[in-house]
């Protein structure tokens, strides 16, 4: 692990130009993550592009040089392509798989099933979040934090550890953590932004969302649906939808919460999330995606009832 880290940092030593992209839909790992790693590039004097298939969420456009993310990457060769928290290839989007003009791919990441398609590969499924990960690397160039870049990675940490309640919450996450704070991070202001701060569109979502709830396989397991008529009565979206699958999970005596969001007329996004006993990847591994052991998500064809009959037997079965 340190000797990949020394080589990515020759790496950057090395190099001009840089791109950095992440998963589609990017949450608050991906996103500040990328922004850190951005920050410490163009503060050492490189040449740096930031990509996402989908835009940067409202809820994280409050951070330093969010609005410099592009939809679409620029017609130029990159000496380094930078692909942070993304599972797999084709999580990036359509455009950066066919993109060819890079040189030299480094993948970071902490998923527990993770492509190796870099060059260099740093993946440790022990690290909460990939923001640690950016950290590790910015720490052993000998890097000064700023408040600029350490408040990208303490929200990528403080996101990816549920405000450190997940499992994930190790020394490290909160080791981290402290040490941005140390550089300028007011812990308050950025709770006040992820939490204090929703549109009350989100809320009227919800409002819908709730009654959809289910529980079975005797308490264990319970779900809750967003539809897209939902959508167009509250004028809320997709993005507005981050943390609904961690209702049914809070129920006494559940161990698995499953989340649907409705991407069209037969296809359904599905989110795991799991209280630590059961690992969700596996659920989601079988129906072709990935993710954590507490944390995982996959598309699967069908009307909502054909897509429950489906899920519900993989997790009552697991169960």
């Amino acid at each position: 692990m340190t000797e990949t880290v020394q080589q990515i940092i020759e790496v950057i030593r090395t190099n001009s130009s840089f791109l950095i992209t992440s998963h589609e839909g990017p949450d608050g790992d991906a996103v500040g993550s990328s922004l850190a790693l951005a920050s410490f590039l163009r503060k050492i004097g490189k040449d740096v592009t930031v990509h996402y298939q989908d835009s940067v969420p409202d809820l994280y456009t409050f951070l330093p040089a969010a609005d410099s993310a592009l939809a679409h990457i620029p017609d130029k060769h990159y000496d380094v392509a930078f692909v942070l928290d993304i599972g797999e290839r084709k999580r990036a989007g359509k455009e950066f798989c066919d993109f060819l003009r890079v040189t030299t791919t480094i993948n970071l990441d902490h998923h527990l099933s993770c492509d190796t398609f870099g060059d260099y590969n740093l993946i440790d499924t022990q690290a909460a979040a990939t923001g640690i990960l950016v950290y590790r690397i910015l720490n052993a160039f000998g890097y000064s934090f700023d408040r600029e870049t350490a408040i990208c990675i303490y929200v990528a940490i403080i996101t990816d550890t549920g405000s450190f309640r997940y499992s994930n919450a190790n020394h490290e996450a909160f080791s981290v953590a402290g040490e941005m704070i140390k550089y300028g991070v007011n812990a308050w202001n950025v709770a006040e932004q992820l939490y204090e701060n929703q549109p009350q569109r989100r809320l009227e979502l919800l409002a819908k969302c709730l009654p959809t709830l289910e529980v079975f396989k005797d308490g264990l397991a319970a779900s809750v649906t967003v539809t897209q008529d939902m959508y167009r009565a509250s004028g809320a979206d997709a993005e507005l939808t981050d943390g609904f699958v961690n209702y049914p999970r809070s129920i006494r005596g559940v161990e698995v919460a499953v989340f649907f969001r409705q991407l069209g007329e037969k296809k359904f996004k599905v989110g795991f999330r799991s209280k630590g006993k059961v690992n969700v990847a596996a659920f989601s591994a079988v129906l072709g995606g990935g993710g954590h052991h507490n944390a995982a998500g996959c598309t699967v064809d069908g009307t909502l009832d054909e897509v429950k009959a489906i899920v519900y037997s993989i997790v009552e079965k697991s169960l």
